[in-house]
């Protein structure tokens, strides 16, 4: 890489958190606040929208950068993190779109552009989402739980049996009571599952079924097996929590878990465009994450 490429790759360049309406309640948002990498808040004005921007340094955000960031947990972690803070704190002033984690252009002049090319899709997206916030819900299967529900029946003995019965048949009868309440779990979680979108619905302008968390992004008990966002007026919220009160409280092994209200990233990410370049978790190819 000759000095050349350094300077360019090293050249700040703007890192979009949100798109909204222009006016004085996004400024409300910004004073002394930053963004990713210490970059204090500013907003970049095209028309009667504006995007909420800070200064990133270019060689953190270009290909290599961005990836070894997505690559480290530590790293992605405070990324995640501090894009949400900026969103969140900006949806309390004004309805935002979400942009993806990581949209960067080259400069502010490509953010100008970026605004007046999807101006329509912007204002619509905006329309529909004023007022609204997100709601999760989560539905967990947790066998070893139903297990505990069920120990007279696990230990319970079969017509026959007597205390006299070989450990060998106690031990198959235990595995045959872990597998039914296996089984049963799974079975219980997925009809409670189909039942939220019904108790739900009315309440509901939208509904997007993401992908059930594993691992560390899903640190409670048991496995989560369903996962919706919810995209709900926020004069509804307690609604929508009183609609799926006591839901599980009868299924044992089955947990449902109501979060948020949030900002709608599930319904407000605008899907990515051929505009010349990448930026964000899914962009589009191009060089170097840079628009």
């Amino acid at each position: 890489m000759n000095s050349t490429d350094v300077r360019a790759t090293a050249t700040p360049m703007s890192y979009v958190y949100a798109v909204g309406g222009a006016g004085a309640a996004l400024d409300s948002a910004l004073p002394g606040r930053t963004g990713t990498h210490g970059g204090s808040l500013r907003t970049v004005r095209a028309g009667n929208l504006v995007a909420l921007v800070s200064s990133v340094p270019g060689d953190a955000f270009d290909t290599e950068g961005l990836r070894a960031q997505m690559e480290d947990i530590q790293q992605l972690e405070v990324l995640a993190r501090t894009h949400h803070r900026v969103v969140e704190a900006a949806y309390r002033y004004a309805t935002v779109l979400p942009m993806r984690l990581a949209t960067v252009y080259l400069d502010d002049t490509r953010v100008t552009e970026m605004l007046v090319e999807r101006a329509l899709e912007f204002a619509d997206l905006l329309s529909r989402l004023e007022g609204h916030v997100e709601l999760g819900v989560k539905v967990y299967a947790d066998p070893r739980e139903a297990a505990t529900a069920s120990t007279a029946a696990t230990t319970a003995m079969a017509p026959g049996e007597s205390e006299a019965t070989t450990p060998g048949r106690a031990y198959l009868r235990q595995r045959r009571a872990q597998h039914r309440n296996h089984r049963d779990a799974y079975r219980a979680a997925g009809v409670v599952a189909a039942e939220v979108p019904h108790r739900v619905g009315a309440l509901a302008r939208a509904r997007l079924a993401h992908r059930p968390q594993q691992g560390d992004l899903a640190p409670g008990a048991g496995e989560n097996v369903a996962n919706d966002a919810y995209l709900v007026e926020a004069t509804r919220v307690s609604e929508f929590h009183a609609a799926l009160a006591g839901l599980a409280d009868e299924v044992p092994g089955v947990r449902v878990e109501i979060t948020g209200p949030w900002a709608p990233y599930s319904f407000a990410t605008p899907p990515a465009e051929g505009t010349g370049g990448t930026g964000g978790s899914g962009g589009d190819g191009g060089e170097g994450g840079r628009r």
